[in-house]
């Protein structure tokens, strides 16, 4: 059975029995039906880990859209862009202004420009270009959170960093790892997206790299269930798990740029029912 179904429950099952209710804090978050407040029950500090090399770490309690998620780690990470008209799916359009920005946040950030042992780069080309002249590097990073942009962005970003890393097999193989820290997580609407597309960004890179794709490692500091999504999270602790799907990059492109959404293969992947009409926190 799926392993990403497994770490998703026990994470589940220890926010719910081990976790810290907010009820009666002062939080910024509220119902965008309501107007209400919305709480949660918290855990601090979760670590997860999923090998790439055994399975794809996509949940089957019920189906994560890996086609939307990997085109928007392309409209981040790739088109370097803050404009939802780049992006297909809807999910940036709440924080949106008229244009069609988010402001100076995600891909704006990746694609700014300083310089790098005399030639002018920026964070995605960095860590191309580190992976590919010394990969055994421990600075190929990625961060998001810069401090002087985000009082003109449409948010703050929550999956702000990624840290690769690269070990060698006993063949001399090169596998390409990395480290996703967040700082806050909404773990029924947003953590197995947000472990599919870092997944994907690793096997992206190790394939333009002739490299094999190894642990992602998923790094929350502040893991939580809203209140009105725990009746939700308790039906998918109760669900059949199914084997994971076998997710693949087109094996023709060597050049991260050249990716697009077609360039994904999913195969065999079965899931549960949907959840449906999930409450939004704004």
């Amino acid at each position: 059975m799926s392993y990403a179904d497994k770490v998703f429950k026990a994470m589940c099952r220890d926010i719910l029995e081990n976790g810290t209710d907010t009820k009666g804090e002062l939080v910024r978050p509220i119902w965008e039906d309501t107007g209400e407040k919305a709480y949660t029950i918290k855990k601090f500090g979760v670590v997860n880990r999923y090998d790439l090399r055994k399975e794809f770490p996509a949940l089957t309690l019920r189906r994560t859209a890996i086609k939307s998620a990997f085109d928007e780690v392309l409209w981040i990470y790739q088109k370097k862009s803050n404009n939802i008209r780049d992006l297909s799916s809807h999910i940036w359009d709440a924080w949106a202004d008229e244009d069609g920005s988010i402001g100076t946040c995600y891909g704006w950030v990746v694609g700014q420009k300083f310089q790098y042992q005399g030639t002018e780069t920026d964070q995605m080309d960095y860590v191309l270009r580190q992976l590919k002249e010394n990969p055994y590097s421990r600075r190929i990073m990625t961060n998001l959170y810069q401090y002087e942009y985000l009082h003109s962005g449409g948010l703050d970003p929550c999956a702000y960093s990624m840290t690769y890393n690269v070990t060698a097999e006993e063949d001399g193989k090169l596998v390409l790892n990395g480290i996703l820290n967040q700082r806050s997580n909404d773990v029924l609407a947003a953590n197995n997206w947000n472990v599919v597309q870092y997944a994907l960004m690793i096997m992206m890179l190790a394939q333009v790299n002739d490299m094999i794709p190894g642990e992602l490692i998923h790094v929350i500091a502040d893991a939580h269930i809203y209140d009105r999504h725990v009746p939700m999270i308790r039906t998918l602790l109760e669900r059949e798990e199914f084997p994971a799907p076998k997710v693949s990059l087109n094996p023709e492109i060597r050049d991260f740029y050249q990716f697009t959404k077609e360039d994904l293969i999913i195969e065999d992947y079965r899931y549960g029912e949907q959840i449906k009409n999930i409450p939004i926190a704004v």
